[in-house]
């Protein structure tokens, strides 16, 4: 009775932390690769949605 009493939490905790460790694992790369496609597509849109009416006239000079 006294073994399991104590070997639950640890194993429970022992699981949690695997766990948790896989969750963050995945969860860390998918952040990161998600922050450097937003900064992609912003670094790439950001010229054509932001044209300046000086730039055009200058183009067509």
């Amino acid at each position: 009775m006294t073994d399991t009493v104590f070997a639950r939490p640890v194993a429970t905790t022992m699981m949690m932390v695997f766990f948790s460790g896989l969750a963050l694992d995945i969860a860390v790369p998918a952040a990161v690769l998600t922050v450097m496609a937003s900064l992609k597509w912003l670094v790439e849109s950001w010229p054509a949605a932001n044209d300046l009416p000086f730039d055009r006239k200058a183009e067509t000079a």
